[in-house]
């Protein structure tokens, strides 16, 4: 009995050691738990947190250091205890004309030097006769006399006998009184008025110099008491982008002084008008806009919005709205080049 006692406590605590062997490697094999080190764990925070601390005041202090001396903007000053002093690096024109003044101060500028031009001529005859090539139809006793009473009609001609053929407008570029406008606002006139804004009494121009076929005159006027005329700068219409506003200052219909404003609508563009002999005139580099132009505004300045001129108007499409044309003002420019003004 106690052999078979001793056999089986013999078992018994066999198989116990081997469970207990069995829990222990399971136990052994388990990752180790993490034991919270509290007083670890924040020693390793507080020089993480202190350093954050310090960058921040740091980048603060840059960026009020250089918003207080205006390190790094584009500004034409700078700022310092109270005083400003003016930048001395080169400035640079932008190709788009800003302008600090407003369209109605371009205006008021600008309209000082914008002239009403006035063409007189003769009063048409109703005789046929009044014209010399018709004489071939007559007797050479007859001829003579015609020819005596049109030469005395020359001679003793004044701006009184004649009429009133057609106005336009024009503007003084040179202030001792040199003034741009189309060819056809002064064709064939006998007598030039030209009106200047400030003055009582319209002048007397004689013409400088015109071409049909750019549809330019420079007219001169003549100052009173060595007074200079109000001018108006010329720009570079090469410099120009469509859709910039521009603004036309003009008489069209006998409404004096009138501002009409919109946008360059395009450049380069090829057009045919009718001249007054009734022929087609080529221009290849207008300007289109789509700035109210009518008949009076011819020889006006289209300007930009720094009241430079860039363009002179000289045509509108009378089947549409909004489409007129002017030429650029460097095309003109290079003609005066040619001048000896």
């Amino acid at each position: 009995m106690m052999n078979n006692f001793q056999r089986e406590h013999n078992i018994h605590e066999n198989k116990a050691q081997q469970t207990f062997e069995i829990y222990n490697r399971a136990i052994n094999e388990l990752p180790p738990l993490k034991s919270k080190k509290t007083d670890q764990k924040h020693t390793r925070l507080l020089p993480m947190f202190l350093t954050f601390l310090a960058g921040a005041l740091v980048v603060a202090g840059l960026a009020f250091t250089s918003d207080y001396y205006n390190l790094f903007s584009n500004s034409s000053t700078s700022v310092t205890s109270g005083k400003v002093s003016s930048y001395q690096g080169k400035l640079v024109q932008a190709s788009h004309h800003s302008s600090s003044q407003s369209i109605a101060q371009t205006y008021e500028t600008a309209s000082k030097a914008v002239v009403k031009i006035e063409n007189y001529s003769k009063l048409s005859s109703t005789s046929i006769f009044s014209d010399p090539r018709m004489w071939m139809f007559l007797s050479k006793e007859d001829q003579r006399q015609l020819e005596h009473e049109y030469n005395n009609e020359q001679e003793n001609s004044n701006p009184t006998d004649l009429q009133l053929s057609g106005t336009g407008t024009g503007y003084i570029f040179e202030a001792d009184g040199y003034i741009l406008t189309n060819e056809h606002v002064i064709h064939g006139a006998e007598h030039i008025s030209v009106t200047v804004p400030g003055y009582d009494e319209p002048f007397s121009a004689t013409v400088v110099s015109e071409n049909a076929e750019m549809d330019i005159a420079v007219l001169k006027i003549e100052p009173q008491q060595d007074q200079l005329f109000a001018t108006i700068p010329l720009g570079d219409s090469d410099r120009l982008n469509v859709g910039e506003w521009v603004i036309a200052i003009g008489n069209p219909y006998g409404y004096d002084y009138t501002l009409t404003m919109g946008v360059i609508s395009a450049k380069e563009r090829p057009i045919s008008i009718e001249n007054s002999d009734g022929q087609l005139q080529q221009f290849k580099h207008m300007l289109q806009t789509d700035t109210s132009i009518n008949p009076g505004n011819s020889g006006g300045p289209l300007l930009n919005e720094a009241g430079e001129v860039i363009g002179m108007n000289t045509a509108v499409n009378a089947e549409a709205q909004g489409i007129g044309f002017a030429i650029p003002i460097n095309e003109i420019k290079d003609y005066l080049q040619s001048l000896p003004i």
